[in-house]
């Protein structure tokens, strides 16, 4: 059981990855943490053996840099799309950071259509390839961007940004509202995915990389630990509750048997309850 941090190429699905590391590492049991779109590249959270149970206890907030193009727009919101002349950009420097201060904090964004959304069991992107009829209103969500940053920009039509989000955020519909905005229309070029939570772009392994970091889950969650004596141990394999008088700043605690992950619990009442077994990491 471990974790991989995995930079994605650009041109491949986020599960062509899992196939790929299936193959390589001879493993079934592999899953990743926030799908990447073939365009972009960049870090995925991978999880093999039961540390795919892990995933979505990891930290997931983001951050990418998209590189932008104003005056179009496109059908998928990507360079992928149909190209659709809307304006020429205008807008003064000053009015672009107005544009992008509008949104930071807590808003509510409409996905792109293509897109991963499920609807009656099929995603969005596969119901817009068969044209039909979609009201995106129906999934507006909101969203949260802590920061964003302009890194290049030539004045006109080309722009490169930081931008740091929480999880579920589209840069895609963040590009082609900010072009709205602006009046001129806009798509997104290129995306890179710089950090997901704690794993960053710096420490990522490629795919085709001979050997890979596994990297402990210890090392990345961010609850806190508790480590069992031997009698605590065999009555929360057996899926059972251990007392305690000790303060947590979490309801969520790692339990730890010699500095290897038993199990994820909850605390209640100075209860602490198991909710999730890694007997196979002992």
């Amino acid at each position: 059981m471990y974790l991989l941090n995995i930079n994605k190429p650009k041109g491949i699905t986020s599960f062509d990855v899992i196939r790929k590391l299936r193959k390589k590492l001879n493993i079934r049991q592999i899953g990743h943490s926030g799908t990447l779109d073939p365009l972009a590249w960049g870090v995925m959270q991978v999880g093999v053996g039961s540390a795919t149970k892990l995933l979505d206890f990891l930290p997931s907030d983001k951050e990418y840099i998209a590189e932008i193009k104003f005056g179009f727009e496109t059908t998928t919101y990507d360079e992928e799309g149909e190209k659709f002349f809307i304006k020429k950009p205008d807008f003064t420097f000053d009015e672009l950071n107005i544009a992008l201060k509008s949104f930071l904090g807590k808003t509510m964004q409409i996905p792109p259509k293509y897109s991963a959304i499920k609807s009656g069991g099929k995603k969005l992107c596969d119901m817009a390839r068969n044209n039909a009829v979609i009201d995106l209103s129906d999934y507006i969500r909101p969203i949260e961007i802590y920061s964003i940053d302009i890194l290049k920009f030539n004045g006109y039509d080309e722009l490169q940004l930081k931008i740091s989000c929480k999880k579920g955020a589209y840069i895609r519909s963040f590009v082609f509202d900010l072009g709205r905005k602006l009046s001129c229309g806009a798509y997104l070029v290129n995306l890179e995915r710089t950090k997901a939570g704690n794993f960053s772009i710096e420490f990522s392994n490629n795919l085709d990389d001979e050997e890979y970091n596994y990297i402990n889950p210890l090392n990345v969650l961010s609850f806190p630990k508790y480590e069992l004596n031997e009698l605590e141990f065999q009555k929360i394999l057996n899926g059972n509750f251990i007392n305690t008088d000790i303060k947590f700043n979490d309801d969520k605690i790692l339990l730890t048997k010699n500095n290897k992950l038993v199990s994820i619990a909850v605390l209640s009442d100075n209860l602490i309850k198991p909710k999730k077994l890694f007997k196979d990491n002992l």
